[in-house]
């Protein structure tokens, strides 16, 4: 076991791996860019780096200074968190090199699952559903995209091959649309990920964002812990509520979507802790979406209803511990249920918001956990992730879960900053939600219910 770890992301996720790091008995060392110099996470490690300038790129994706902190402290091993550096392959690489571990995957798994068309194209080797798609299209030369749509038919996704975080992601209800969003994705494309490669999928309607959660050792032993229900997500794709198990996922659909996530694992020689994404039609077909190849926002889900450490599972398997869990001995019990909390404001179209704490009551009783970095006077900058807080419960049934869930909610206090508390709330509330009925689209069709006014604002 090792000795020491640097911690290269932050807020809540980092101090998630501090506590880890903890009770395993290792020591850790944060980093931070001068923004944070007073965030939890710097107080909470044995040690803390000042890395570079706020900014993201002058700090936690600043690889030489995070590789010297590494270094100067003794660190042995770097968990990369969920941030940005989690899914960079020639990070991972770097890490080796210098003669330390990266805890996550190897780097060629990150590499064939983080250009989204190379990963379908392993997948269906593999035997694993995968929507229907085109290959590489260009604005430029756009007939290929063109012919796809006129054979499946619209509304027609463009994603980015390279694309994670709904960035890149276009949807084409006409050929106008589809011409547009193509040069529009493969800008974004280009801008978010320095690959402006984009590809076309079939449309599907009213899908389900259902995940299954993995762990993989160096021997290849992998298992899948059941899934999660990411359905509700805002119109830019970003996941809002997460839960376990999905009120529609039934023992034998779950052992169908286990079964191909572990293929999906091993046909890529998979190691540690990661996510295979499924969209899930009403019929109960689902396929292929992508892989995070790292731990997950949503993981604690996971946790509460298996018994499980997952970031503890990936100390142990980046380590070289075998894997002591098999299939047989997961067992799903009762109902977890997360709402992130975000300064982030939905009226403004999600636009992500500053200020500074002045008040912070966060639930507490029985069935409730919160992660987070947040206390009374955090300023809260625009530098990063705007993630304050997850608030989750575990009860024994679903009504029960979302009856507590409420009840946390209500509990919870956050004033100097504008957040997503109240939208969560109201989410919760929702009828619709309450008999889970829902679909990716959930927020943008309930979205008078939700904040009281139309969907363009009016």
């Amino acid at each position: 076991m090792f000795n020491r770890i640097l911690i290269c992301d932050r807020g809540e996720i980092a101090i998630r791996v501090i506590r880890a790091c903890r009770e395993l008995g290792i020591e850790t060392v944060a980093v931070f860019g001068e923004a944070d110099r007073h965030c939890r996470h710097v107080q909470l490690a044995d040690r803390a780096v000042c890395i570079g300038a706020s900014p993201m790129r002058d700090s936690y994706l600043n690889i030489p200074n995070i590789i010297m902190a590494a270094k100067i402290t003794g660190a042995e091993a770097i968990h990369p968190g969920y941030g940005g550096l989690a899914e960079k392959a020639h990070f991972a690489e770097i890490v080796a090199e210098n003669g330390l571990t990266f805890i996550g995957p190897p780097p060629a798994a990150i590499e064939a699952m983080g250009h989204k068309h190379e990963a379908r194209r392993r997948m269906k080797d593999a035997g694993v559903p995968i929507i229907p798609g085109t290959g590489i299209v260009h604005s430029d030369s756009p007939q290929e995209a063109l012919d796809f749509a006129r054979t499946n038919g619209y509304p027609v996704m463009i994603k980015a091959s390279a694309g994670g975080g709904g960035r890149g992601i276009r949807i084409a209800h006409n050929r106008d649309d589809l011409l547009a969003g193509l040069k529009a994705a493969e800008t974004e494309a280009l801008a978010s990920f320095g690959n402006g490669d984009v590809y076309c999928e079939k449309y599907l309607s009213e899908p389900r964002h259902i995940e299954i959660q993995i762990l993989a050792d160096g021997s290849h032993r992998t298992v899948h812990l059941g899934e999660r229900e990411c359905s509700i997500q805002t119109q830019r794709h970003q996941k809002m509520l997460e839960e376990s198990p999905s009120p529609f996922v039934n023992e034998r659909l779950r052992q169908r979507m286990g079964e191909a996530a572990v293929k999906a694992a091993r046909a890529v020689g998979y190691v540690g802790a990661g996510t295979i994404e499924c969209m899930v039609e009403a019929d109960g077909s689902f396929y292929f979406l992508e892989m995070n190849t790292r731990i997950q926002v949503e993981h604690p889900v996971t946790e509460l209803v298996t018994g499980l450490d997952l970031v503890a599972e990936q100390i142990r398997i980046a380590a070289g511990e075998p894997l002591v869990l098999r299939q047989r001995d997961v067992q799903l019990n009762g109902h977890s249920i997360e709402c992130r909390i975000t300064a982030q404001d939905p009226l403004q179209q999600f636009r992500p918001c500053s200020g500074t704490i002045e008040k912070c009551l966060l639930p507490a009783g029985p069935g409730v956990r919160v992660d987070s970095h947040l206390y009374p006077g955090y300023e809260v900058p625009l530098f990063y992730d705007p993630l304050l807080a997850k608030i989750l419960v575990w009860a024994p049934t679903r009504e029960q879960a979302v009856a507590r869930m409420q009840r946390a909610l209500a509990e919870c206090e956050l004033e100097g900053v504008t957040t997503t508390l109240g939208f969560q709330r109201r989410i919760v509330a929702n009828a619709f939600f309450r008999r889970g009925d829902m679909s990716t689209s959930f927020i943008q069709r309930r979205w008078h219910e939700l904040v009281g006014v139309s969907a363009n604002g009016a």
